[in-house]
């Protein structure tokens, strides 16, 4: 079976699965995109390793495996999602040690969490792309016949109205400061994108 790599599209909100978030990978040299429902934690785990400028003031999770693994010489080589079952896919974390190569069962949104982290490459194979893969139309609505995770339609958050609109660049900044130590990211990220459109 053939590898097909991926890369991170985004994360959106699954309209059909309360509290779910649907991170969608798309294919390097296609068309297709693959969504994989995934929760809250690992949703803002990827996403801030996407976001170079929030740094949270302790380490995630990932973050901490990462420090071990580069403490302790370990490389995440590649991520392969392999296998989908009723819905739920099944990936693996390919690791490298003095030039010894270790496979390594992991949860999908884990594995993505840590890619992120190594600058690690992410594959599926081709099967699971024909079985679960949709194609991506106008205005980012996904759709497709084959969509194995019951999600209809993956659209971006609603743009809240800004609560920020009366504050200067300076208290958007002190806020900015204060969400990222109280670790509300999301708040965070809202602010960044409100200092950047002011800036741009």
């Amino acid at each position: 079976m053939s590898l097909v790599r991926l890369n991170i599209k985004g994360i959106s909100y699954s309209q059909t699965q309360s509290g779910a978030y649907a991170l969608v990978l798309s294919e390097v040299e296609g068309s297709r995109t693959l969504p994989i429902v995934i929760g809250a934690f690992e949703a803002q785990s990827i996403a801030i390793a996407l976001e170079k400028e929030i740094k949270p003031p302790r380490p995630l999770t990932h973050d901490l495996f990462k420090s071990f693994a580069d403490r302790f010489h370990i490389a995440i080589k590649q991520v392969i999602i392999h296998k989908l079952v009723d819905g739920v896919f099944y990936s693996s974390l390919i690791c490298e040690r003095d030039k010894i190569e270790e496979i390594i069962d992991t949860r999908t949104s884990d594995a993505i969490a840590l890619a992120t982290r190594f600058n690690a490459p992410i594959y599926t194979y081709e099967n699971i792309l024909d079985k679960a893969g949709i194609y991506l139309k106008a205005k980012d609505e996904l759709t497709g016949e084959k969509d194995t995770l019951s999600i209809e339609k993956l659209i971006d958050e609603p743009e809240k109205a800004s609560s920020f609109s009366k504050d200067s660049l300076e208290e958007l900044n002190e806020k900015l400061s204060k969400a990222v130590q109280n670790e509300d990211y999301e708040l965070a990220a809202r602010i960044r994108d409100e200092i950047t459109k002011r800036t741009s």
